[in-house]
């Protein structure tokens, strides 16, 4: 006998901040998430940030009962910080990670040091097939000086890209992680245009927490006030994201979020505040989004990798000309050793080992420069190719009347996205 279908689906997502030796207070946090997870009966819960491998151990065993199907994500240096925890069987996972995530000598930041990535995993819900994604994006370190901002976008591109080539034949779709973006930040209106995905705190019939949503508040006793400057009271930059299929329609009847401190606890969950989404399933067709809306935003994020790639470029040209500099110095110790002088055979050594570190540091940071230039042509290219295509089918289906058929959102005029209020 088939199990009934589910009408609701409660999907938790939180930046844990689990940097051993870094964040405040990790095992005793990790303690408390757990106990919140085993209380709360989620579905399906998303977490990011889980940096040690031996937290996510601890999770699992803790979580065993609630949540039996898990999975890590790998990659990187130090990981890739996703996890997934699920009461539903997993049944596949993929990961993919981010062509550029920041520089390595931004020892002080360490976004390069994780392997930032999107994780799928294919989840059996009753019958359902669910493809549930969790990410995790560059930090925006200034709001006014944002030097990550292209990698950001590449990320944004190659997120949507990934979702939108793997979740084909899924009858739901949801994302939730921690975007680092704010709600109407280019690379969010990106991510959403091209893949159909809605945010929850949008869509939502009931909301139950932070004022405007923030997942990054004044009022949780790890956030450093700097942080979210210029937005006194915080800022939206973790969202769940949703979509449903032409057999099966996702609604959420309602978001809510911790707020800062937790009751009977000395401290938050996390600097981050987390997300819990219950979503409703039903037959009914879900919208539709405007190729105009599309090309758009593709046309402005192409502006953006363009800019970028300058950048990149004259930095890859001020590298050269380092590499070059420190091959010419050091012909002048090299001719020295040749010339009658008072140089010391130690000076002459120190002047050679000055100019092969700049020599070296020149030729690894023209190589670092260069393999950004090529991940930022290739995500040039991949979008001028999406340009021209949505042209085509506009233009066909202005004459014609049909809607795309490619999986893609179809390509009809409908209203905007409901903004932040």
């Amino acid at each position: 006998m088939p199990t009934a279908r589910p009408d609701t689906l409660r999907v938790f997502s939180l930046n844990c901040w689990g940097i051993r030796f870094f964040s405040q207070l990790c095992t005793q946090r990790y303690e408390m998430i757990g106990e919140l997870l085993g209380r709360e009966q989620h579905d399906i819960a998303l977490l990011q940030e889980v940096w040690s491998e031996r937290d996510f151990l601890f999770l699992k065993r803790k979580l065993s009962s609630s949540h039996p199907y898990t999975h890590y994500f790998k990659s990187g240096v130090i990981g890739s910080g996703l996890a997934v925890f699920s009461k539903h069987r997993i049944q596949d996972a993929l990961l993919y990670q981010y062509s550029l995530n920041g520089y390595p000598y931004m020892l002080h930041h360490g976004d390069w040091f994780g392997g930032k990535a999107v994780g799928l995993v294919i989840v059996d819900i009753f019958g359902l097939k669910a493809h549930v994604y969790v990410t995790h994006l560059h930090a925006e370190y200034s709001r006014a000086q944002d030097e990550y901002l292209t990698h950001r976008i590449v990320q944004s591109w190659e997120l949507l890209q990934f979702v939108r080539h793997t979740s084909c034949g899924a009858d739901l779709v949801v994302l939730g992680g921690d975007l680092n973006m704010h709600p109407q930040d280019l690379g969010n209106r990106l991510l959403r245009s091209h893949t159909g995905l809605r945010d929850c705190y949008t869509e939502t019939d009931t909301f139950d927490g932070c004022e405007d949503g923030h997942t990054l508040i004044a009022d949780n006793h790890f956030t450093k006030k700097q942080d979210l400057v210029p937005f006194e009271k915080g800022i939206r930059i973790d969202y769940i994201l949703m979509k449903g299929s032409q057999r099966v329609s996702m609604k959420c009847e309602s978001l809510s979020t911790t707020k800062g401190p937790v009751a009977d606890k000395p401290f938050p969950y996390s600097d981050h505040e987390s997300l819990t989404a219950e979503l409703a399933l039903s037959r009914q067709h879900g919208s539709t989004l405007a190729a105009s809306e599309q090309m758009d935003v593709v046309a402005e994020a192409r502006a953006v990798v363009k800019e970028g790639l300058c950048q990149t470029e004259a930095l890859r040209d001020k590298a050269m000309r380092l590499m070059f500099g420190g091959l010419l110095l050091l012909l002048l110790p090299l001719a020295m050793a040749f010339l009658p002088c008072f140089c010391s055979f130690s000076t002459l050594g120190l002047l050679g080992a000055v100019c092969m570190s700049l020599l070296l540091s020149g030729a690894l940071l023209y190589l670092l420069f260069t393999t950004h230039i090529k991940v930022l042509k290739e995500t040039e290219d991949q979008m001028m190719l999406t340009s021209n295509d949505l042209q085509t089918k506009l233009a066909g289906c202005r004459l014609s009347g049909c809607p795309s058929s490619d999986g893609s959102p179809d390509l009809q005029p409908l209203s905007p996205f409901k903004r932040e209020e």
